[in-house]
């Protein structure tokens, strides 16, 4: 009886200290983006190449790729202008495609923002809003960006990729924790932001290996939780965002790369894989890094019956994550410490990293570590 109320007070503590990549704040419950993409009704409807278009909510990623294979490039590029928001955000479809599609529909939201910001009849907060978001889309649409998934819905998702991905040999893919959206998602250039972490990985991966071309993509293509608060403790919003990180891989896959990316996995973030590892084959992705998790919802690393090489890095004494107790009671907490000896994973250190969000952080071992990962030199990971 003690022990099952010491596990109450630990879960209790766990739905108080759960957090993401930035902020103690209190959060609110957030209602999770899923589905399919929106324009979805237009694209079902059009009827233009005399047959259906693949069904962005039930076609798998390689059936997308062999549709486009079909088509000539004007059809491309007239598919792209007509149904932006679709083509930008379907997984499978060739990447300069996707780049093209959100460049058409970041222009559309951005026109309307516009609009709105110097329309009188709306109240002062919603044009202010609309500025916000006009200056916010504009900085995406700027020359070089290359957005591979735009999505205004809720707080907005995006994914972009720096480098070139057609012709890189060696790739990664960042996924987030909690507060993360359109408006975080590479707020002041800071470093502990998605796009941040990406930029260092892929300058450290072309530091370390300056002939071997190398791409990482940050994904943020989830309804992260806000702040502290239940969705931070539960697996609600993980459940919702594993099958879009799934389709995602699997886009990327069909589309063609020389090597399955290695994906590293912040915070809430490590949630999401955990809960999509199963689906993870050797081709969707070659290593799965959780760091700074809460834990992944499985008790080991063969628990979550993976392809990847599972690894797991925390920096202990400097990582307020290293407190969150490692339970699960009533839907609460994640499980397992992922850096612990029993679950499994490969080690990684992380000399000099700091805070929670510090493990990108130039000069670091962790930083050092995670690009020898992603370039597949492993006896050199410490």
């Amino acid at each position: 009886m003690r022990r099952f109320k010491r596990t109450l007070v630990a879960a209790a503590l766990a739905t108080t200290v759960m957090a993401g990549t930035a902020g103690w704040a209190a959060g609110g419950e957030q209602n999770a983006v899923t589905g399919p993409p929106p324009g979805t009704a237009a694209w079902r409807a059009d009827r233009s190449l005399a047959r259906p278009l693949p069904d962005p909510a039930t076609a798998r990623p390689a059936e997308v790729s062999r549709f486009f294979a079909t088509l000539t490039e004007a059809g491309r590029h007239d598919l792209t202008a007509r149904h932006s928001l679709v083509v930008g955000n379907l997984d499978g479809a060739p990447v300069a495609l996707r780049y093209e599609a959100n460049r058409w529909a970041l222009t559309a939201e951005r026109d309307k923002e516009r609009a709105r910001s110097t329309n009188s009849s709306l109240p002062s907060y919603e044009r202010r809003r609309a500025r916000e978001l006009d200056e916010r889309y504009t900085r995406l649409l700027r020359p070089g960006r290359q957005i591979l998934a735009f999505d205004p819905r809720g707080r907005g998702q995006l994914a972009e990729v720096y480098g070139d991905w057609a012709t890189a040999r060696r790739t990664a893919v960042v996924v987030p924790g909690s507060d993360t959206d359109l408006a975080s998602f590479d707020r002041d250039g800071r470093p502990d932001t998605p796009a941040g972490m990406a930029r260092a990985l892929r300058e450290e991966m072309a530091r370390q290996a300056p002939d071997t071309p190398a791409a990482v993509i940050a994904w943020a293509g989830y309804t992260t939780p806000v702040g502290v608060g239940l969705d931070a403790a539960t697996g609600r919003l993980a459940q919702a965002g594993a099958p879009r990180l799934d389709r995602f891989l699997a886009g990327l896959a069909a589309a063609g790369t020389s090597a399955p990316p290695a994906v590293f996995c912040h915070s809430y973030g490590s949630v999401v894989c955990g809960l999509a590892a199963p689906e993870l084959g050797s081709a969707e992705a070659a290593d799965l890094v959780v760091l700074a998790s809460p834990g992944v919802r499985a008790g080991s690393a063969a628990a979550l019956r993976t392809g990847a090489r599972v690894w797991a890095v925390r920096r202990n004494g400097a990582d307020w994550i290293g407190r969150v107790p490692h339970v699960r009671l009533l839907g609460l907490g994640h499980g397992t410490d992922p850096t612990s000896a029993s679950f499994g994973a490969r080690p990684v250190a992380s000399d000099g990293a700091h805070g929670h969000s510090g493990y990108f952080a130039p000069e670091t071992r962790s930083l050092h570590n995670f690009a020898r990962i992603a370039l597949g030199r492993y006896d050199a990971v410490h």
